[in-house]
């Protein structure tokens, strides 16, 4: 393959800027492609070309992938990467790529259909050693069957949509009597929402939590994992705390996990950066979820325990070169956390809002890093995701860490829209994340808006007691540099 010299970056917002940043550092070119609404975006701003795709809906834009191939074409550009979201896990998308001669950064289409799918996934890795979840074999249409095969499991059993993802498609059933009903739901909402009505069942497991395994793949045979992420802060089924490492981890688990990903990638011929994601049982029992063809929003801690650029990662790969460093080389150091900051209302079940960003102010300092796409005097737009930004801190420890995001948390300022951080203060400061004894449930044991007025009534209180000695000690220096007639500064200059 050739080396990359121009990369068209087709998404927006933060991830498009994040992937041209790193594009920039190798000397590669960048083209941006916006909508109608993000023409003044950073992104846009930040690319050495870009072009209009069209209105603000996505599906009139960022989704047009025969009008993003033809830009790509005619302006030279040798590789095309997908971000997140969007097109990045259309197959057909990655092929059309390829065909057209440009260069896919990210993984083959085989792979891309192969993990779209829970159950061809599930088929793909029985032979690689890769621990299921109890549960049907494939898909089940017969309900009285289903019925059978889920009392043998045992209640509580999930009905899950093969083409699903976000929470959709998903019912939890707790006794035989409510199966058929919920079957009937999940089968409807997985046809309208993916236009594939085919759902398995398996085991429920209760009080789990949602670990992931970053992996990468060369074309030469060469996989590692770079260790764990823990993604179980979640509302509605996604996530939006995640940090690295793990606390629940021994380093045997941590191995035998990272080869279990492994095995994954291996079973689909996998080629460049992906996400396998475990369901974490209490006793240290994990299973198979899922595998994300793409960059993961949370890839940045992965980057900031173990010191590698991700997306330069991709895009090496993309060009053909052999993996620079073995399993052996890599280790984790220190821990980080990441927070996404949501456009959205917590105390209102999360409710997303939109406006303008009439103050924005980041945090800064040491161990602090803000991935974003916006400015102050932006919109947050109704056309899109609601996320902000994503604020990752790193510290030499967990207790670092989170020092480090509470003090962090407190520096931004964002007005014009109301945003998650309420709700990421609450969680720093819960005894349950502290002490690291959570699960996916920590939303629904531990928030409410109850609880969330009280933090922030201590937040206004730490706010105002702040204040009032900031102004008390002005007001000390003020008397002291006026008395006898000049300032300190001069006293002590003569």
């Amino acid at each position: 393959m050739k080396p990359i010299t121009k990369l068209l970056v087709a998404n927006r917002g933060e991830i498009a800027l994040r992937v041209m940043r790193s594009a920039r550092e190798m000397g590669i070119k960048t083209v941006a492609v916006y909508s109608d609404v993000d023409r003044r975006a950073p992104h846009v701003l930040f690319a050495d070309e870009a072009v209009c795709l069209g209105p603000a809906p996505s599906s009139e834009s960022y989704l047009k992938g025969d009008k993003i191939i033809a830009f790509a074409k005619e302006l030279g550009v040798d590789a095309v990467h997908p971000g997140y979201g969007f097109l990045s896990e259309n197959a057909a998308f990655a092929a059309a790529v390829e065909a057209a001669g440009i260069t896919f950064v990210g993984p083959r289409e085989h792979a891309i259909k192969v993990m779209g799918d829970k159950l061809s996934a599930k088929a793909a890795v029985e032979d690689f050693d890769v621990p299921l979840v109890p549960g049907s074999d494939g898909e089940v249409t017969d309900v009285e069957a289903a019925k059978k095969l889920a009392t043998e499991i045992g209640f509580p059993v999930m009905i899950k949509a093969s083409a699903g993802g976000g929470g959709k498609g998903m019912r939890i059933v707790h006794e035989v009597a409510d199966f058929e009903n919920q079957m009937q739901r999940a089968v409807s909402e997985a046809t309208n929402s993916f236009g594939n009505g085919a759902v398995f069942v398996e085991k429920y497991v209760q009080n789990p939590r949602h670990i992931e395994i970053q992996v990468l793949a060369d074309e030469h045979g060469n996989v590692v994992h770079l260790f764990e992420r823990e993604c179980s802060i979640q509302r509605r089924h996604q996530k939006v705390i995640e940090e690295a490492p793990s606390v629940v981890l021994t380093a045997e688990l941590r191995k035998a996990m990272g080869e279990a990903a492994v095995n994954v990638a291996k079973a689909c011929d996998y080629r460049g950066a992906g996400t396998v994601e475990f369901i974490f049982e209490p006793g240290g029992k994990f299973y198979f979820l899922e595998m994300n063809t793409r960059l993961q929003v949370e890839h940045p801690v992965t980057e900031q325990i173990t010191g590698i650029d991700l997306v330069k990662a991709q895009i090496q790969i993309a060009q053909g070169e052999v993996l620079p460093f073995t399993q052996e080389d890599l280790k984790i150091q220190g821990h980080a956390i990441e927070v996404r900051v949501y456009a959205e209302d917590a105390a209102a079940n999360f409710m997303p809002g939109t406006g303008t960003l009439r103050e924005y102010r980041r945090p800064q300092g040491l161990g602090v890093r803000v991935d974003d796409g916006l400015e102050q005097g932006m919109e947050v737009s109704i056309y899109y995701d609601p996320m902000i930004a994503k604020l990752i801190t790193f510290g030499a420890n967990r207790s670092e860490a989170i020092a480090r995001m509470k003090r962090a948390m407190s520096e931004y300022r964002i007005s014009g829209v109301q945003t998650t951080i309420d709700f990421a203060q609450f969680v720093m400061d819960h005894e349950a994340f502290v002490s690291g004894d959570f699960d996916t449930h920590f939303v629904a044991n531990y928030y409410t808006p109850e609880a969330l007025d009280k933090t922030n009534a201590e937040l206004e209180a730490i706010g105002a007691m702040a204040l009032s000695n900031l102004l008390q000690t002005q007001k000390e220096t003020q008397s002291t540099s006026t008395s006898n007639g000049q300032s300190r500064w001069k006293q002590n200059r003569s």
